[in-house]
């Protein structure tokens, strides 16, 4: 991708040309929507946050070294932007049975009766409390659980996406993982009998 976008790169930053930045935003959108729609709680703005994206592309595409890879410099930049917007969100510190809906309620008690025969409608909102879990966690928390398990990128992709090391990975996940369970067995323990 960086041969074909050179061009575009070079006229933003020696001209401000508009249309280059015009062209780097559609070329560049289906990756930092994708980013963005993976790392956020539901609800939260995504089209904002890819507007502030590439507000900052722009502003930091100065500092970008041309012989690296676009997709990974950008790749970074989104997911800063996510976990600072997560950041900027304060987290439940727990989810409760009675903060679930109907269906996510059903979905639960089918989980633990039986977890291997989910259709896919109840993948789908097994997916959905997922993610409401992983809201309970903190921003890096959720970026590494993320990145780990549901994008399935290796440990030293998301070491070198992060700017963490292969340990610190390692180890975030590890925790994450834990709090996780305990927000889930948390939720468990209150299950209606």
């Amino acid at each position: 991708m960086n041969e074909d976008l050179g061009p575009l790169i070079t006229a933003w930053r020696e001209h401000r040309a508009e249309a280059a930045a015009r062209e780097l935003v559609h070329v560049l959108y289906p990756q930092v929507i994708r980013i963005v729609r993976n790392h956020l709680s539901r609800g939260m703005d995504e089209e904002d946050l890819a507007q502030e994206v590439f507000r900052r592309l722009f502003d930091q595409l100065h500092r970008y070294d041309a012989k690296l890879p676009l997709e990974n410099w950008l790749s970074r930049l989104t997911l800063n932007v996510c976990r600072n917007a997560l950041r900027g969100r304060s987290r439940r510190p727990e989810l409760r049975w009675t903060d679930l809906s109907e269906t996510e309620q059903t979905t639960l008690e089918a989980a633990m009766l039986s977890p291997d025969t989910a259709t896919a409608g109840q993948a789908r909102e097994a997916r959905e409390l997922l993610d409401r879990a992983l809201s309970t966690l903190g921003p890096d928390d959720r970026l590494v659980l993320t990145l780990l398990h549901l994008e399935e990128k290796a440990v030293s992709e998301i070491a070198a996406l992060t700017g963490w090391s292969v340990t610190g990975v390692r180890v975030r996940a590890f925790r994450a993982r834990r709090r996780l369970r305990k927000a889930l067995a948390d939720l468990a323990a209150r299950f209606p009998e």
